[in-house]
């Protein structure tokens, strides 16, 4: 079987671990280890360079380590060099196609450090003028893993990674909040019928809508990014299990200190670097936030697909812009293609969180090894849903219209306009306005009038979009204050309120 970048028939150089000899391809910065996780992961088909930013973190820690090692006297000035040239040209985007481990792998992530260690030794020998496997030289082990642990590099560079990954994510959050509220302002004055438990309920305004989806995901961009510190905090120095073996006293305050000048990133060693190692806790914050922001982005496609059902035989209060051709059998078909991508995406992020749960409490004493599941569906769903919100944005969102005829006809056949009067006339009276409505399909404006339990001027104002999509002030006995044309300055009926109700007057004239 041809592995990911190997060359069939290719040159080939002899490599040496304690397992024996191999032969790697001779044009592949990667090396035996490599090689044989190839061999052995063979799972998801999805390799290292699927994400950009997880090289590019796992060579930022390695430069650090490098500066630190460097400046402790550890490593001289030529290898130093040549490793950290080898680490800035890894981070600027080359040679990404040479980490071809699998994304999900045992080992606890050994696999991924070893296949960054053996790119950089072997770049760094090129650059020294040396072969690719001239170890003796300069060793992916002794030198660019120096006083290094899988099980300290690994989680920084998943944590750098996801630092680097999720600020795409909140900007196309951003993304769709705006297009969102530009809906929202579009269509303000839009009357339309809310519902609750897929029952007609009271009248709001299409804007209403959109707005209030705008802020269920605007509430998840700070929350976001503020969960996204926990990742701040890092075992860099803790080596194997916490300890600090093989480390000099000094190298994990300066190799994190590196990383933060490399990065531009505020990185601080935990405290207790033995929990630290252990401790997935940040992952499952994140994650759940992540599942947090799928739960509602997909719940706005429900709604959106609800919606625009029909467009004969549904809802149809909104159009979703047609995207593509609906159906191979039934022509003129166009589905909402957009919010059920969209849902599913939600779907897989959902599972993701699920995945990364039971990963982090699989831990077992010193070292959690199911860091790289962990990884990988964080990662997955942080991309997905970045490229989600975007789709969603501008392939559905911007190209929506409101159908005024129908949600017009709805609002002026349904009964829930009766609630505004309840005020007024109360509960009983609303309640059979509502009953007689609704057996004998007569508008409730007309049954009210008929039965003069309110004059024409008021029965407007009370059921005027301004009433009825909004608080506004009525009398305890059942009567209204004066209600003319002109804005009260009590905050009546017709009128939104200017102040903050907590700061109004308490009235003295019973009214509430």
């Amino acid at each position: 079987m041809t592995h990911p970048g190997a060359t069939t028939g290719s040159a080939t150089r002899r490599e040496h671990d304690l397992l024996g000899d191999r032969e790697v391809p001779a044009h592949a910065y990667y090396g035996i280890q490599t090689l044989r996780a190839q061999e052995n992961f063979h799972i998801t088909g999805v390799p290292l360079s699927h994400f950009p930013r997880l090289i590019e973190a796992l060579a930022q820690v390695k430069r650090a380590t490098t500066r630190a090692n460097h400046a402790l006297g550890a490593l001289d000035d030529e290898r130093a060099a040549a490793i950290e040239q080898a680490c800035e040209e890894i981070a600027g985007g080359a040679l990404h196609e040479h980490f071809v481990v699998d994304m999900i792998q045992g080992g606890a992530g050994t696999s991924t450090n070893m296949n960054a260690n053996e790119v950089i030794a072997n770049r760094a020998l090129e650059i020294l003028g040396h072969e690719k496997g001239d170890y003796e030289h300069l060793h992916p082990n002794n030198h660019v893993n120096l006083a290094q642990s899988t099980n300290d590099v690994y989680p920084t560079a998943v944590r750098l990674a996801m630092m680097l990954s999720f600020p795409a994510l909140t900007e196309a959050m951003d993304t769709l909040i705006g297009a969102l509220r530009d809906k929202g302002d579009e269509y303000a004055d839009v009357l339309k019928m809310g519902r609750t438990q897929m029952q007609d309920a009271v009248p709001m305004t299409v804007g209403q809508e959109f707005r209030a989806w705008a802020t269920t995901i605007s509430e998840d961009v700070e929350r976001l990014t503020r969960t996204a510190r926990l990742f701040q905090e890092i075992n860099l120095g803790a080596t194997a299990i916490g300890t600090g073996i093989t480390t000099d006293p000094r190298y994990a305050q300066l190799a994190a200190r590196e990383l933060s000048q490399l990065t531009g990133v505020e990185f601080t060693v935990a405290a207790d670097l033995v929990e630290a190692t252990s401790d997935t806790g940040a992952f499952v914050t994140f994650s759940g936030v992540l599942k947090r922001i799928a739960v509602k982005i997909s719940k706005i496609c429900n709604d959106l697909r609800l919606l625009s059902s029909g467009p004969r035989a549904g809802f149809a209060e909104i159009t979703l812009p047609a995207v593509q051709p609906g159906s191979s059998i039934m022509p003129g078909k166009v589905n909402p293609v957009i919010p059920e991508v969209v849902n599913q995406v939600a779907f897989e992020v959902i599972g993701n969180d699920l995945t990364v749960t039971f990963a982090a409490e699989g831990g077992q004493l010193q070292l959690n090894a199911f860091e790289p599941v962990i990884c990988f569906n964080i990662l997955e769903s942080t991309r997905v849903m970045t490229r989600a919100m975007d789709t969603l944005a501008e392939r559905c969102i911007r190209g929506i219209t409101v159908n005024r005829e129908v949600v017009d006809d709805y609002i002026h056949r349904s009964i829930g306009v009766v609630t505004a009067l309840v005020p007024v006339i109360g509960y009983a009276a609303a309640t059979d306005i509502a009953s007689t409505a609704l057996t004998t399909g007569r508008p409730v404006r007309e049954l009210v009038l008929e039965r003069g339990l309110i004059d024409e001027h008021r029965l407007e104002l009370l059921l005027s979009p301004a009433a009825m999509t909004r608080p506004v002030r009525a009398t305890a006995t059942g009567t209204i204050p004066a209600l003319t044309e002109e804005a009260p300055d009590s905050g009546e009926i017709g009128r939104p309120l200017e102040q903050d109700p907590q700061e109004l007057p308490v009235p003295d004239d019973g009214t509430v």
